[in-house]
């Protein structure tokens, strides 16, 4: 489990503690490896999928250690123990946080004007005690995004079988599938059941081909909706399939299509058929973009 960025300020100005300037990857790395973080763990991205969540947790966690005066930076990258913070070590509390850090003047007037200019009639400012301002804006995209997958596929439903053929094929496009819209699908025949059946291409050159069957169900599509679409690309002869839903895949359904060995088929659901209509920006634009942007040192570097 990644540590929050509380939890990483003690065990960083230990770190530190040796007097000597380090710089911020060093650190990361070191810490990485004494909270015992998985290699999927250290390389999971923030919503804006520029920096790594630990990565930022422990930056942030600098900041704030700086902040209060129990660590310096030199210069751009690097960061040195003080006065102050050998101090601390000498008689290391349990555990440093924010409200181990309000009994230093500098932390106190840091926060104070943060939370003047962050409070607002609907949160607490307690709130941004917990979490580093990454956090909170990568839990604000999440619902975000949540909210907008649910919207998707409630319009999903609520349009024509018809509608929901070029949605397919316009998503398949989007994601580098079929070369051009005109030539990206050929309808094979309905199935009367609101879904689809088509083929296109793997690539813009056209190597192989790919068969498509989609669903716009409610219920769960089971192993025996599979079985069939696997009959069907085996009368193709085909190889390759992707069968798209609305609803979900039962448990039997997946565990069929991963024993497969002579066919590959993708499975999408609803959950996955909405974050990538978000992902290729099919039937949703963007709204508003908030850039994060940090100092530059080297800018403030004098001669």
């Amino acid at each position: 489990m990644i540590p929050d960025y509380q939890t990483i300020m003690l065990p960083l100005l230990k770190f530190a503690g040796d007097g000597r300037e380090h710089h911020i990857r060093e650190a990361i790395n070191y810490l990485a490896e004494k909270f015992g973080l998985s290699e999927e763990e250290r390389k999971l991205l923030l919503p804006s999928g520029q920096e790594y969540v630990f990565d930022n947790r422990v930056r942030w966690a600098k900041t704030y250690l700086t902040k209060a005066g129990l660590l310096d930076s030199p210069k751009r990258g690097y960061f040195k123990i003080t006065e102050r913070g050998l101090n601390v070590l000498k008689n290391p509390p349990q555990k440093i946080d924010n409200k181990y850090l309000f009994q230093f003047p500098e932390f106190v007037e840091f926060k104070t004007k943060r939370r003047i200019e962050k409070k607002t009639q609907y949160e607490s400012p307690e709130i941004y005690d917990e979490y580093t301002p990454e956090d909170l804006i990568a839990e604000g995209y999440k619902r975000l995004r949540q909210e907008l997958s649910r919207e998707i596929l409630n319009r999903i439903m609520s349009c024509s079988p018809d509608f929901f053929e070029r949605l397919v094929i316009d998503l398949l496009v989007s994601m580098g599938y079929g070369g051009s819209r005109e030539d990206a699908g050929r309808a094979i025949g309905k199935t009367g059941d609101e879904g689809i059946d088509g083929t296109i291409k793997e690539d813009k050159l056209g190597l192989d081909t790919i068969y498509i069957q989609a669903k716009r169900w409610s219920n769960p599509v089971g192993r025996p909706e599979i079985q069939k679409f696997v009959g069907a690309l085996e009368g193709k002869g085909a190889r390759k399939g992707i069968f798209i839903t609305t609803s979900t895949f039962t448990p039997k359904a997946k565990e069929f299509v991963s024993n497969l060995r002579s066919k590959k088929i993708i499975l999408i659901d609803g959950e996955m058929l909405a974050d990538l209509m978000i992902e290729y920006n099919v039937g949703v634009s963007t709204e508003a973009i908030y850039p994060i942007k940090r100092i530059d040192e080297d800018y403030f570097l004098e001669d």
